[in-house]
């Protein structure tokens, strides 16, 4: 069995398809981590692509505060004009249906996998969160300390729990528990714009495997420039680097 995990998009459509053409196969699932718009200028496309391939999403925080948008409420953070700029155009960018999406997925979600599909020969859950179990909001990196994975899971029954949030792809087993993030698919922040997806294969054990895909990110500075959007984004996908 085999599991793409993607994470983070931002709304990055080009980083997306790269990632897909990529692989050019099909997957057993597809997890998306959360946060799928906000900051890229191509959150229709995104959000589409995510539809058409039966995607399992969840909520990030930038989702959550379109949502919150959407319900005619406002939000205090983030505070900066750029950032609450890019919230404000993609609610106004978002077609009906992709709206609906949105208001529609859950912050979380248990996925069962059939014995059938898993090395444990039981039946395998895997957990997906935006930031950890305990915190949507947690960040969790590649260098937390093993002592605050091992506290989440000791009180975890997920075989598999995916997250996201830190922009930090990882693999670590720990108190019995396989913690996998993807990194960020669109708004990688380590100075390579390439973007970032896992691969978990399920066969006689659980194999992940991290890829960092190169795009086309003059179609997304392109895209913002055409947009008039804030010059600071164009420079961000360009460098691979958080300036906001």
């Amino acid at each position: 069995m085999r599991i793409l995990c993607i994470s983070d998009i931002h709304g990055n459509y080009p980083a997306l398809k790269a990632v897909s053409d990529h692989f050019q196969e099909s997957f057993d699932l597809i997890l998306n981590g959360g946060d799928t718009t906000v900051y890229g200028p191509f959150p229709n496309e995104t959000i589409h692509w995510l539809r058409k391939n039966s995607a399992l999403s969840i909520l990030g925080n930038t989702d959550r505060h379109i949502r919150t948008l959407m319900s005619g409420r406002t939000f205090k953070k983030p505070g900066k004009a750029e950032k609450r700029l890019m919230y404000g155009w993609t609610v106004a960018e978002l077609d009906p249906e992709n709206k609906i999406w949105l208001w529609n997925q859950p912050l979380y979600r248990t996925v069962r996998i059939d014995r059938a599909a898993s090395p444990l020969k039981k039946d395998l859950l895997l957990g997906m969160y935006h930031g950890s179990p305990d915190d949507p909001d947690e960040f969790l990196f590649a260098d937390t300390p093993e002592k605050r994975f091992r506290a989440i899971a000791d009180k975890n029954h997920h075989h598999i729990i995916t997250v996201g949030h830190s922009h930090s792809p990882f693999h670590k087993k720990i108190g019995g528990i396989h913690f996998v993030n993807p990194g960020s698919t669109g708004r990688m922040l380590d100075g390579n714009p390439q973007a970032s997806c896992a691969l978990i294969t399920l066969g006689t054990a659980v194999k992940v495997e991290h890829f960092r895909i190169p795009y086309p990110v003059e179609l997304v500075i392109e895209k913002l420039d055409e947009q008039r959007l804030p010059l600071l984004y164009q420079e961000m996908y360009r460098l691979g680097r958080k300036l906001n």
